[in-house]
């Protein structure tokens, strides 16, 4: 309740306090329907872009589980190995699943229950605003306005008594100074004392009707309150009610979320655990030394007379064909706005003659990625011209053989090797990395 108390002063008129009682201040309650209509609205907005976090990740695991898989089949790894790496892939493909599935029930249901409830709370009006809104503008107003109108009444009779003290004082020092002057006028000093008396007189009579109006407004404050606290409990039970709804719809949202309590998020790594755990090293070994090791059979030099048949040879191990030429397919990582990546075929024909050569401890394996067999394509290579061009990436490339650079749309990389027949380019990173790129996915910079 104002303070009706205190001497006069300018500056405390108009001046409220922040409480809901003053007049007008229940606006912020009113606010609160509003407030409740956009809360709806906001989320609303925060489980669709989850819904599309959720779409896009699936999508991604989806895109790298098949990707990773044709790597990982075209790849030197063998056995129950592979079949273990190649269950990470199998994962991705299950996992992406549940998120679509997460996707779907969020917007499905989640996003549709809060958009139904939202329309049935909250109702719009045809000359704007909401019908709920204009209902607790009402109901405040109604409640205070006998209140308020009073209080108004005081507000007056209170300035008019600050105004006749104001007035009698002014009077009162004006009489003390006609005392003192020298050539006083007792005509002119009794005029100021009757000035003083009626002033006097004014003041008491506007203290009478301000204490008059405070008493009067005392005696309604006990019902303005009662009607105003009516009038918010009716709306504070409005809000119980989405408050409630939301921390029950909050919790529909994380059950679709926690994938932890779905039993087909268990099996898929119970899954994955159990082949990899069936990974066994001896029976890999034991394979590769029987199908790329000394367990393969052997068709050994073996004494042959002479024959005319002339279509004979002189070896069976002459009709063995050529190893074939092993080709490495660039798998395109990017959308579809990016360019194909060129294919790159690097063959190696050993016969079955030269395989028979003698072999030095020392020599090893031929690397399918490099001629001279240590992991680096660009040694040993025929000289060519010294070719130095900037370019800039037009696209992201990552790179699927570690000949390959790997290099962000923007940046900026040296062409130190012209195009050859499949569309590939030797390049320089600027941290020195020199490998291939497809030439495509460059240009040159003026």
């Amino acid at each position: 309740m104002i303070a009706m108390s205190g001497s006069y002063d300018d500056s405390m008129i108009d001046v409220s306090s922040d409480s809901f009682w003053e007049v007008g201040n229940y606006k912020r309650t009113v606010k609160r329907v509003d407030d409740g209509n956009r809360l709806c609205n906001d989320l609303m907005s925060c489980i669709h872009e989850r819904a599309r976090i959720e779409k896009m990740y699936a999508q991604q695991l989806s895109e790298w589980g098949k990707r990773w898989r044709q790597l990982i089949e075209k790849g030197p790894q063998y056995g129950m190995l592979e079949r273990a790496w190649s269950a990470l892939c199998t994962e991705a493909e299950k996992v992406s699943e549940l998120h679509l599935e997460v996707k779907a029930a969020l917007m499905s249901e989640d996003y549709e229950k809060l958009k139904n409830w939202q329309r049935d709370a909250f109702h719009k009006q045809m000359i704007g605003g909401f019908k709920e809104t204009k209902e607790a503008d009402d109901g405040f107003r109604k409640a205070q306005k006998p209140w308020a109108k009073k209080l108004k009444e005081v507000e007056t009779m209170k300035k008019a008594y600050h105004s006749a003290c104001k007035e009698e004082k002014l009077a009162a020092s004006r009489e003390t100074n006609s005392k003192l002057e020298s050539n006083n006028n007792p005509e002119a000093q009794k005029k100021l004392q009757e000035k003083v008396e009626k002033c006097q007189q004014e003041a008491q009579k506007t203290k009478e009707r301000y204490e008059k109006s405070l008493e009067e407004l005392d005696k309604l404050t006990p019902q303005y309150m009662e009607n105003m606290e009516q009038v918010f409990e009716q709306w504070q039970q409005f809000e119980d009610k989405r408050i409630r709804f939301f921390k029950e719809l909050l919790l529909e949202v994380k059950q679709h979320l926690d994938l932890s309590t779905n039993h087909r998020f268990q099996t898929i790594y119970h899954t994955l655990e159990d082949t990899i755990d069936a990974t066994d090293a001896e029976e890999d070994l034991k394979w590769f030394r029987s199908n790329h090791g000394p367990g393969m059979p052997m068709n050994w030099p073996q004494f042959e007379d002479w024959s005319v048949d002339l279509n004979r040879t002189l070896s069976r191990r002459g009709t063995k064909k050529n190893s074939e030429g092993v080709t490495l397919t660039g798998i395109s990582q990017t959308g579809s706005d990016q360019p194909v990546q060129p294919s790159k075929t690097n063959s190696s024909s050993v016969s079955s003659t030269e395989r028979t050569a003698d072999w030095s401890d020392e020599e090893t394996a031929a690397n399918p990625f490099s001629a001279n067999g240590d992991g680096n394509p660009f040694e040993e290579e025929p000289a060519s011209p010294v070719l130095s061009v900037p370019v800039r990436a037009l696209y992201d490339y990552e790179g699927q053989e570690q000949d390959e650079l790997t290099f962000k749309a923007g940046d900026e990389l040296t062409k130190i090797g012209e195009e050859d027949d499949q569309g590939w380019c030797k390049g320089r990173l600027k941290d020195g990395q020199v490998g291939l790129y497809p030439a495509n996915y460059v240009e040159d910079i003026q």
